[in-house]
């Protein structure tokens, strides 16, 4: 899964999946979601940007955590937000 371009996502040397299959922020308000993303520095697993609240790219503006993985079924990609980048494993 090398990734020269992005040394976060190269830093990755295991990949953290989703322990359940829903949004813990769109759980707290009652909100939807489309697509789970979990992240790879603290496993939390938050909702894309194609979601209403886009849960995950803001916890990885706030936190600083810098790269997620697809919590999707039979999908397996990193992607890295500050540098916008994206691998597949």
């Amino acid at each position: 899964m090398p990734n020269e371009s992005c040394p976060h996502i190269a830093a990755i040397t295991t990949i953290t999946g989703p322990t359940r299959r829903e949004c813990a922020e769109c759980v707290k308000i009652g909100g939807q979601w489309t697509h789970l993303r979990t992240c790879q520095e603290c496993g939390a697993t938050l909702c894309c940007d194609n979601s209403p609240n886009r849960h995950a790219s803001k916890h990885a503006g706030a936190s600083g955590h810098p790269v997620i993985a697809s919590a999707e079924p039979n999908e397996r990609w990193l992607y890295c937000y500050p540098d916008e980048a994206f691998a597949e494993y």
